[in-house]
């Protein structure tokens, strides 16, 4: 019996001299890897290489099913040709017979079947199509689970992938997250333009005009950095409501730009109610504008909202099981995922807030009424104040005003809250958050010694952050009278979206979400943590009084 190093002698290590290398049992040692041209039994391929063997087979069966629907027509054409040669010569001689070419006839049909086979995306009608045909510069297809979106962010951007110049970006949350579409792509791309490659490091994709669709991922916020100095005239966020504020969103938008003055830039997102950025979203896309109108956002950018539903993606839709699957979710997540609610939030810290029953039409507030005002500070975020007055009939909280703005100096809010106090029959005292009354090594005043100079009757707040989110849950309760113990004027819209929407802690379930916009519900606690109270006559007579020999530098309580 022959050995294998005397059979295949080249596929064993030697020596300078030529001698077998031997292991310590005394045979020759094997060459490292497979031999060259072999694949062996049950030899896998790396999926990376796999997968761009399965490309470059897809590739080689739709060049020949296309050469096969070039050749049949071709054919098509020279039947064509035939019977209209025929039948000028029975219109030459006068007959009156007409031919009916079972052939010629056939072809209409026979081009559609084989047009057919070439179609790989189709838009289902309705939402998904809308979304595919919008001219707005920044569009949400948002609702429902299950209603195509994905396919959706993915074929739009191929609007311009036969344009050198178009650069595409589309994020997800995550890298996990992330393959999914990555895995989708690779099905679609190269059916919808041969020869595109894809690479695996880069996450990019390469298509023979030279366009590019890039995919990345924002698991925080600083990692939009990646992306200075890039230019993109497509940018997609896949699942937006994941990214829980606005930051990502701001920034990517400066890097949306182009060189091809035939190339319109757009903004692409899609999203299911609920998530860590629900707020921020719904406040952008939603609120503004009833569904499928558009709207110029404070931006300047022309913007709209197409909701999506399950019944109209029809592969999913048809059988009903995914159906059950969603209707058999918690409350919560069943009327965000079924249903599209997007006023509902998962984990929302104030369960008890319904806005038809807290939610008023503003009144003229009576001038005897005790107000007050809780004041959040904020110059990178957005500064909040809101105003309320106490109903003397039943004690109840009537929030009737609210400031919510982002940028402003100390100065800028006292200017303000002045002009917004000046309808008040008096100045109205508050409470601030005791931030503003550090000193951070400048020499000038506080933000809070701004506000007293400006003449705003201020304290500092309780920040008992626990014992204030209790308080709210008391006031939103109902009293016996049917009436809830707060109330808020539908003029105040930010207090409103962040008592329905604000999370829990998921550290801290006893406190609520910090990472998600609080600045109104912060001034609202400072506000009630400040007591305030059912006045009288003889108060509003001390208010008055105080009114006149109040002192504006008074810098322990200000009133």
């Amino acid at each position: 019996m022959q050995n294998d190093w005397d059979v295949n002698p080249d596929d064993y290590l030697k020596d300078e001299a030529g001698a077998f290398v031997l292991k310590v049992d005394g045979t020759p040692r094997k060459k490292a890897g497979r031999a060259k041209g072999s694949k062996g039994r049950g030899y896998t391929y790396h999926s990376e290489t796999k997968a761009k063997m399965d490309a470059k087979k897809k590739v080689r069966a739709n060049s020949k099913k296309l050469k096969a629907a070039q050749a049949k027509v071709e054919g098509y054409k020279k039947t064509i040709t035939t019977t209209k040669k025929t039948l000028n010569k029975l219109e030459g001689t006068g007959s009156s017979n007409i031919i009916e070419d079972v052939e010629l006839a056939s072809i209409p049909s026979a081009l559609a079947a084989e047009a057919q086979e070439d179609v790989i995306f189709k838009a289902n009608e309705g939402p998904q199509e809308d979304f595919l045909a919008a001219g707005e510069t920044d569009v949400l297809y948002g609702g429902a689970a299950g209603g195509g979106k994905s396919y959706a962010m993915l074929v739009d951007p191929l609007r311009y992938a036969h344009r050198p110049a178009h650069r595409g970006l589309i994020i997800r949350r995550s890298m996990p997250e992330l393959r999914e579409l990555i895995d989708k792509s690779r099905e679609l791309y190269p059916k919808a333009f041969p020869g595109c490659k894809y690479k695996e490091v880069e996450k990019l994709w390469n298509f023979p005009s030279g366009a590019k669709i890039e995919f990345g991922f924002l698991e925080r916020d600083a990692d939009v950095y990646r992306y200075q100095g890039q230019a993109y005239s497509w940018i997609g966020f896949d699942e937006i409501t994941h990214l829980p504020t606005e930051f990502a969103w701001n920034y990517l938008a400066s890097r949306l730009r182009t060189t091809d003055s035939e190339i319109t830039c757009y903004m692409r997102c899609t999203a299911n109610p609920g998530g860590a950025g629900a707020t921020w979203v719904k406040k952008r896309y939603i609120d503004p504008s009833p569904p499928h109108e558009s709207f110029e956002g404070a931006d300047g950018l022309s913007r709209k909202f197409i909701p999506a539903r399950l019944q109209d993606n029809p592969f999913l839709a048809t059988d009903g099981r995914y159906e059950k699957m969603l209707k058999a979710l918690p409350p919560t997540q069943r009327q965000q995922l079924l249903e599209g609610n997007w006023d509902v939030a998962e984990g929302a810290a104030f369960t008890e807030f319904v806005p038809q029953l807290h939610v008023i039409t503003p009144f003229e507030i009576p001038v005897h009424w005790e107000r007050v005002k809780g004041i959040d500070y904020g110059y990178a975020s957005e500064s909040a104040c809101v105003w309320g007055a106490v109903d003397p009939s039943d004690g109840t909280l009537i929030i009737y005003r609210e400031l919510y703005r982002k940028g402003l100096l100390g100065t800028e809010l006292a200017e303000m809250i002045t002009d917004m106090e000046m309808q008040d029959p008096f100045s109205v005292q508050g409470v601030l958050d005791t931030a503003c009354w550090s000193r951070t090594g400048t020499t000038g005043p506080t933000i809070g010694e701004t506000l007293q100079r400006a003449g705003h009757k201020l304290r500092r707040a309780d920040k008992n952050r626990i014992q204030g989110k209790i308080q709210i849950h008391e006031y939103l309760k109902v009293m016996q009278s049917g009436r809830p113990r707060i109330q808020l004027f539908n003029t105040c819209p930010n207090l409103i979206r962040e008592l329905q929407s604000i999370p829990l802690d998921k550290r801290n379930p006893e406190d609520v979400d910090t990472h998600a916009p609080d600045h109104a519900y912060d001034a609202l606690r400072y506000l009630i943590m400040s007591r305030p109270r059912i006045n009288d006559t003889l108060n509003q007579m001390r208010q008055f009084h105080r009114e006149r020999v109040y002192a504006p530098v008074d810098s322990t309580f200000g009133y």
